[in-house]
């Protein structure tokens, strides 16, 4: 499996399928039992030979367990997504703030800059952790259910942010979604997952079939297409 630069890979498939295993072992957070993960930038170089440090400044990973950040201000989370560019106990460059800045824009948190990340609504503290993997600044981001908490609004921005992040700033981008619709209007590829296997890997023109989604869902689903684009929607 390779991920291009450029396009947003939807991995999908059942609860408890291996999908968020998966995500974990390609930003190096389990050691795979075989096979290999490496990076084109390294000379294919395995990650997990790569301090951590190093590793982060290519690779950003927003788990969906995220950590206790009650401690910060919202923008001192975000800041931490530049660390990896920064040198031992250098401060903030003007840079990093403008970085910050356009983050925190972006994702639409600018208003809460300065409050405790406990003030925030479970909806809002996701966008920050999302801004902080955005201010990090890697050409690869693999995001573990990053919609999960947000209303359908922030969903639509947050997929349409991720579109604008693999088009124009050409970034590879892994995302573990459960809504296959959302999948089909915002994605390019589609790896599906079924019993820790690999079981289907595709385009959305591809994936959007009858057979291949009871395959992977295990229920019938008709499609129809999208009056403004198109592109196909599942219904039962």
């Amino acid at each position: 499996m390779t991920l291009e630069k450029g396009k947003i890979y939807a991995l999908i498939g059942h609860n408890g399928s291996g999908k968020s295993t998966l995500i974990k072992t390609l930003a190096g957070e389990i050691t795979p039992t075989s096979g290999h993960v490496a990076l084109d930038e390294l000379t294919n170089q395995s990650i997990f030979d790569l301090p951590p440090k190093t590793l982060a400044q290519y690779l950003s990973y927003l788990p969906q367990k995220l950590p206790d950040a009650s401690h910060f201000t919202v923008s001192e989370l975000v800041m931490l997504g530049r660390y990896p560019h920064q040198k031992w106990l250098q401060k903030p460059t003007s840079q990093d703030h403008a970085i910050l800045c356009q983050a925190m824009q972006h994702t639409q948190i600018e208003q809460f800059a300065k409050q405790s990340m406990t003030t925030l609504s479970g909806g809002e503290r996701a966008r920050a952790w999302l801004a902080m993997c955005i201010a990090q600044d890697t050409p690869y981001l693999l995001l573990d259910e990053p919609l999960a908490a947000l209303d359908i609004v922030y969903q639509v921005e947050i997929l349409r942010l991720i579109q604008h992040l693999a088009k124009q700033k050409n970034k590879a981008v892994m995302i573990i979604i459960h809504d296959i619709n959302l999948a089909s209007q915002f994605c390019d590829e589609v790896i599906a997952l079924k019993n820790g296997k690999l079981c289907h890997i595709g385009n959305i023109a591809s994936t959007m079939q009858p057979k291949v989604l009871e395959r992977i869902f295990g229920i019938h689903l008709h499609l129809l297409s999208h009056p403004m684009n198109g592109k196909k929607v599942a219904v039962i």
